[in-house]
């Protein structure tokens, strides 16, 4: 019982993050001059940065959580720019 109330936190931590990077993408993204994929992938260094830095694994696997969501994000919304390079 445990287990599945952990894989259920996880997964609403998940969510919430998830909508809350779409939203700051898509905020972002109303200004055509904002290079959104630049500024994607900056931010998805900034957490690969983090997670070099973060001694628990805690705190890692929501780093990694949210780099995940980035990743699927950036290849959402870059994928014309990334085959076009």
């Amino acid at each position: 019982m445990a287990r599945k109330r952990k894989r259920d936190t996880t997964y609403k931590r998940d969510l919430a993050n998830r909508i809350e990077l779409i939203n700051w993408v898509l905020e972002n993204m109303k200004n055509p001059d904002i290079p959104i994929c630049e500024i994607i992938e900056s931010k998805m260094n900034e957490i690969i940065l983090n997670i070099n830095q973060t001694h628990t694994i805690f705190e890692v696997d929501k780093l990694d959580s949210e780099l995940r969501i980035l990743d699927w994000i950036l290849y959402q919304v870059c994928s014309n720019e990334i085959k076009s390079i």
